[in-house]
């Protein structure tokens, strides 16, 4: 369990491809702290630890990860969106966020607007997620408020903060990011649906 509060945008060091998974090894500051079998999301996907070298550890990301985010599209020396799994004692400072990417979407538009920044990203609906006004929505594994919202299509404002502590600085028209919709709005879109097929 995450709360979509990036601890870190880290360096993509290597990436080796066995069969259809691929082995993303990352360099961080707190690799140190870090533990095999551990989860940490990356780009909001939820990865477990595998491996531990020095200042660099390593993840697997699985043909059905790959298929529903972007870690197949890394590069080497690309910045990834870390964050460690929440601690149950304290406050939440983002939403709850699974680390379970739903789609992935297409940035459309960056606007600079006075110091703060105005990302469009457009989706595909035919998976059935939708964003509201002033909702909660994960991108690439940044807990942000939908503004703008409209069918499949939302805009998020990014403050400098975070502009420059994850890769939204790297985002640009065309790149494409992870999304991880808000999972209560994911369980009442469930639940009417079924409403209707009774």
């Amino acid at each position: 369990m995450f709360s979509g509060i990036v601890e870190e945008a880290a360096k993509v060091t290597r990436l080796k491809t066995e069969n259809e998974n691929l082995h993303i090894t990352l360099s961080c500051s707190f690799t140190k702290e870090l533990k095999i079998d551990q989860s940490v999301a990356h780009n909001g996907v939820c990865l477990t630890v595998v491996d531990i070298r020095d200042n660099e550890y390593t993840v697997t990301a699985i043909k059905e990860t790959l298929l529903k985010s972007n870690l197949g599209l890394l590069k080497l020396g690309d910045k990834v969106n870390l964050e460690r799994s929440m601690l149950m004692n304290g406050r939440i400072d983002g939403h709850i966020v699974q680390g379970h990417v739903d789609q992935t979407a297409e940035c459309v538009e960056v606007v600079e607007s006075g110091g703060s920044w105005y990302f469009t990203f457009k989706y595909d609906t035919a998976k059935g997620n939708v964003t509201v006004e002033k909702g909660s929505i994960s991108v690439n594994g940044v807990s942000l408020t939908v503004v703008n919202s409209k069918s499949g299509s939302f805009q998020v404002a990014i403050i400098p903060y975070t502009y420059e502590h994850t890769n939204f600085h790297t985002i640009t028209k065309g790149s494409i990011v992870n999304l991880e919709f808000d999972i209560i709005g994911k369980y009442i879109a469930e639940l009417l649906k079924r409403q209707q097929v009774i």
